[in-house]
């Protein structure tokens, strides 16, 4: 089992999951948001309200600000992350969510075609331990702050 889980991460390389957080999202200036979320794989769902966006990961709804954040934040509830970085720049967040959820279903197409002769309970056993093993290291990498430090120097301010 753990034998696929890993052969699985090396085929990712660079599209690995925790790999995208760590070089695209904590390399950047960030603020962290608190999921509360269960510590499994979710069905996390994106609701279109009359008070905006929101995301639905069992009974609990998340309000996000737009789509692109929505979507981003759904990598991680599916994950089961409780706490995620979210960049500051809200430009960058669509670009990001989309490689994330194109790593995200590359690694599902990894996964059936690497275990294409295990029974089903042995295949979700595998994407149980894949998933565990994404929210270890995404959790190891951390959130970081809750608001992003100002700390640079600006020509209005000498």
């Amino acid at each position: 089992m753990t034998k696929i889980v890993e052969s699985v991460r090396a085929e990712l390389a660079g599209e690995w999951i925790p790999t995208l957080y760590s070089e695209r999202v904590r390399s950047q200036r960030t603020r962290s948001v608190h999921l509360d979320v269960p510590a499994k794989e979710n069905k996390p769902e994106i609701l279109h309200t009359l008070l905006g966006i929101e995301l639905k990961v069992g009974n609990r709804r998340l309000a996000c600000p737009d789509l692109p954040t929505a979507r981003y934040l759904r990598v991680f509830a599916r994950i089961g992350c409780s706490d995620v970085a979210v960049p500051y720049d809200i430009t960058k967040i669509s670009v990001i969510a989309d490689e994330l959820e194109t790593s995200w279903h590359h690694m599902l197409l990894v996964l059936d075609h690497k275990s294409k002769d295990l029974e089903s309970s042995a295949v979700g056993r595998v994407r149980a331990a894949l998933v565990r093993k994404l929210r270890d290291e995404l959790d190891e990498i951390g959130p970081g702050d809750i608001m992003p430090a100002f700390d640079r120097q600006t020509r209005q301010r000498k």
